[in-house]
């Protein structure tokens, strides 16, 4: 594939230190793809919040993505964006905010996330209306779903279309909805939505059990896997870490350490993005190697780590695979 001038400039300017990391990464994920290996991807931060979808939502519908592990906050945040954009308050001066101007925000309905900060009203309370009807229908008719399904159900039904205030092409979880790539969301109960389920079933409206947990999206991780790692096997990329890394990252050792199933592949590529430091017992500071002791990469896993911000390196990388 003939590269684009984006693609062209890192090639010829990003030459050393996190820099060459960056070149070195994107060229491994292009590999592992190119030999018929899968890949997770992984978003942790508030990379829905900064529109990484203006990328990433053409990583998926070009099959460059298999599988996704995102925070609550994450699937979300990109359904917010897309019905309450232009509601958006932008707060470049933010280091200098006093604690009576946080609280000036908050009296608004802001909430904010470092620089951007997010319409209540206009965006939670928008989503709420249709996803506790979804909820609800589900549980009248005794089904159950996990997290991300009734996020799909909510955007494949197109009751919010008339709301859409970007390019949906700009919305990677309709990218996803529309290919149903599966997503694994770790923690959904640390989120807004998340917190709003639980607010209904506080006050005896929806029961626990009309949302799938996050012990079944283990097993239905493992099951993916198991089907999935056949051949150049399954690559992990990782932006930022927490949760969303860490816990479908477990998956192998799980099934290879509880399960004692022996025969189950590491993971086959590992890039991490962070800009975390390596200290104090952190995960997202952890350098690749550790995870070798875990169980979770082999010696031979090729094996990358851009200590960066995740908002200006993981766009670059998916430019540079994509061809731009």
């Amino acid at each position: 594939m003939n590269k684009g001038p984006v693609s062209q400039f890192i090639q010829h300017h990003y030459r050393h230190f996190n820099a060459a990391a960056l070149v070195d990464a994107a060229k491994g994920y292009e590999t592992h793809l190119l030999e018929g290996g899968k890949m997770m991807v992984t978003l942790a931060g508030a990379m829905s919040t900064a529109e990484l979808g203006i990328s990433f939502a053409e990583m998926i519908r070009q099959g460059k993505v298999d599988i996704i592990s995102c925070t609550g906050a994450n699937l979300e945040e990109d359904i917010m964006n897309l019905v309450a954009h232009t509601h958006y308050k932008r707060v470049p001066n933010y280091r200098d905010l006093s604690p009576q101007e946080e609280w000036d925000l908050l009296e608004q309905g802001f909430n904010r996330v470092t620089d951007t900060c997010i319409p209540e009203e206009e965006a939670f309370r928008r989503i709420q209306k249709h996803i506790h009807k979804i909820w609800k229908d589900a549980e009248d008719k005794g089904e159950r779903y996990f997290p991300h399904e009734y996020m799909y159900k909510l955007l494949l039904s197109g009751v919010m279309k008339e709301h859409y205030e970007i390019d949906p092409k700009n919305s990677w979880m309709i990218a996803a909805a529309e290919r149903n790539i599966p997503i694994i969301v770790p923690g959904w109960e640390d989120s807004t939505m998340g917190n709003i389920f639980a607010s209904y079933c506080i006050k005896g409206e929806l029961k626990t059990s009309t949302m799938k947990s996050g012990i079944e999206y283990m097993i239905y991780l493992s099951e993916w896997y198991r089907a999935n790692s056949a051949g150049k096997g399954v690559g992990f990329f990782q932006i930022g870490g927490g949760i969303a890394g860490d816990f479908p990252i477990c998956v192998v050792p799980m099934m290879y350490q509880d399960l004692e199933w022996t025969d189950v592949p590491f993971w086959s590529y590992f890039c991490q993005i962070s800009d975390s430091t390596t200290s104090y017992g952190s995960y997202s500071g952890a350098v690749p190697n550790e995870k070798i002791t875990w169980g979770k990469l082999d010696i031979h896993t090729p094996k990358f780590i851009v200590e960066s911000d995740a908002t200006i390196v993981a766009p670059l990388i998916f430019a540079y695979i994509l061809g731009w």
